[in-house]
């Protein structure tokens, strides 16, 4: 998956991600709702939205934006932008799962897992892929 790194949203995104990696989340989060604010089109809404939801302090909202972000992501199409989507429906599989709906998380993890080849076989891939397998097993136990 492919961004334009001119784009102002995905500079707005790399520099909330450089605030992360300072340890800064407050500065992170401002800068990813400032992406979000200024989104235009559905795939900056989707990486805005990506992003944003990791930095919610609620189950409930970052699954909100989780989602919010895979609704632009469907709507995309002049991207190709398939292999964002097993970390998207793995988010919010997990985020179903933490509020036990199990149901609903169940059909997140096999969404992600249906995507999971389309992954990098590189230790990001390989992480995801874990995630979803280990997901996909705790909730065959619940269910």
């Amino acid at each position: 998956m492919q961004f334009d790194p001119e784009n102002k949203i995905v500079k707005l995104c790399a520099l909330g991600m450089e605030q992360e990696g300072l340890n800064k989340p407050e500065d992170a989060a401002t800068l990813f709702e400032q992406a979000w604010n200024e989104s235009q089109n559905d795939l900056e809404k989707f990486i805005s939205a990506h992003y944003f939801a990791r930095h919610q302090k609620s189950i409930e909202d970052k699954l909100k934006w989780d989602e919010t972000a895979l609704r632009h992501a469907l709507k995309v199409q002049a991207v190709d932008i398939t292999g964002g989507l097993p970390s998207l429906y793995l988010n919010i599989a997990k985020g179903h799962e933490d509020l036990k709906n199990f149901e609903k998380a169940k059909l997140y993890y096999n969404e992600a897992n249906t995507f999971a080849e389309l992954l990098p076989d590189d230790g990001y891939g390989k992480l995801l892929r874990s995630g979803i397998k280990s997901g996909l097993e705790r909730i065959k136990e619940k269910l």
